[in-house]
């Protein structure tokens, strides 16, 4: 190769350096970030707080620094614990609250007010048990969240904390928490991480079908969704089944999936017993990195054809108009979740977690026609589509 040559290829890597560097300095601009010490416990209580109280299973490794509890390496066990999290009064819906120092004011910001580790799997089934026990018949409902890449463990927990308590959601929380290390640089490790978890997911969806719950409800978001997806096709169909009769919604959030691996998965799981939801952004500047890396194939998060996802068996929550309260643009599901009884009667289901009747048989579009006519105009006011196969509802100047 010519000098000329080797020139041209040193500014060329060099300039992807340089491109790679100002897209980590945007990503990395997240507030938060917490990682040692993060579950420190505030125990000042405080008038209008709203204390969430959810449970947990991980792929993590334990981590022996003070309030720590998990850390972003693998297990090789499954490990299980519990945390409440206070939510302040003067919280704005989609928003965490992070305390500028531990343990935080419980005023002002998200903090621990309880958290400790349970011993194992039958002990956490107990304590979805009892918790179950507690709520009324017909209501006792249980949400699965599944976090994204690069999230660290308290990441992962306050953000569902922040989702249950804006979406007032009154069952019982469950945080799936896979070995994200929480690094932009290790999307390899996550990915593998990811993979490493499937076996452990099924067995906790098979747990909670196994629980008295009524109805189940996954959430998952990025790369939350492969490993919700791929679990879905490896699964032993005797387990798929049993899971399939209690879970009544799955919420996929800017999912992180190679738009024909998706259909893929898809036909490898078969046809749906019910419609699922995926909520997609154009504008989402993670998932352009995320397609980037995959060889410029499209994430289904960003998929640029939301009538084609219907045509899949989707009901599609399109945010693109909506403005985020994140610099990627990757978290706006967040920002939903206040909308959560509005687009459960939009939906005619329980998207983002709420029990609903599907042996009705109503037609969806029907529901939505309903809901148009009703409430929409005039709680609904966020920049939002929803598209469905073949009926379409928009809000918000659509």
């Amino acid at each position: 190769m010519s000098v000329s040559g080797n020139s041209v290829r040193r500014e060329a890597t060099g300039l992807r350096a340089a491109t790679l560097l100002i897209v980590f300095a945007i990503l990395s601009a997240c507030s938060g970030r917490p990682e040692v010490g993060a579950l420190a416990l505030n125990e000042d209580p405080v008038v209008g707080a709203r204390v969430n109280d959810i449970l947990i299973v991980t792929t993590r490794q334990r981590d022996d620094r003070p309030d720590t509890y998990f850390s972003g390496e693998r297990s090789a066990a499954v490990n299980y614990a519990e945390a409440s999290i206070s939510v302040p009064p003067s919280h704005k819906p989609g928003q965490i609250e992070w305390p500028e120092s531990l343990p935080g004011n419980p005023k002002t910001d998200f903090v621990a007010r309880k958290a400790d580790y349970i011993a194992d799997k039958a002990a956490f089934r107990r304590s979805v048990n009892a918790r179950l026990a507690s709520l009324p018949r017909g209501e006792r409902d249980i949400m699965l969240f599944i976090h994204g890449y690069n999230t660290r463990f308290p990441e992962g927990l306050y953000r569902f904390a922040q989702i249950v308590n804006d979406s007032q959601f009154q069952g019982v929380p469950v945080l799936f928490t896979w070995a994200s290390r929480g690094k932009l640089q290790d999307y390899v490790y996550d990915l593998n991480s990811a993979a490493i978890a499937r076996g452990a997911l099924e067995e906790t969806l098979v747990e909670l079908a196994k629980t008295n719950a009524d109805n189940i409800t996954i959430l998952a978001h990025s790369m939350g969704n492969w490993l919700l997806m791929e679990t879905a096709v490896q699964a032993r169909p005797e387990n798929r089944r049993l899971v399939a009769k209690h879970v009544n919604d799955i919420v996929l959030a800017a999912p992180d999936i190679d738009i024909d691996l998706f259909k893929t998965q898809l036909k490898r799981i078969g046809p749906m017993p019910r419609p699922f939801t995926v909520i997609v952004s154009r504008d989402d500047k993670a998932l352009r990195i995320s397609r980037t890396i995959a060889g410029g194939k499209e994430r289904v998060g960003a998929f640029s054809n939301d009538q084609e996802l219907a045509e899949l068996g989707a009901v599609v929550i399109d945010v693109t108009e909506l403005e985020s309260l994140d610099s990627t643009n990757h978290s706006k599901f967040a920002q939903l979740a206040q909308l959560q009884p509005d687009l459960r009667k939009a939906l005619g289901s329980s998207a983002l977690g709420s029990s609903a009747d599907h042996n009705r048989g109503a037609n969806l579009g029907d529901d939505l026609g309903s809901f148009v006519g009703t409430t929409a105009q005039a709680a609904v006011t966020l920049p939002i589509k929803v598209i469905t196969a073949p009926f379409t509802y928009a809000s918000g100047g659509y």
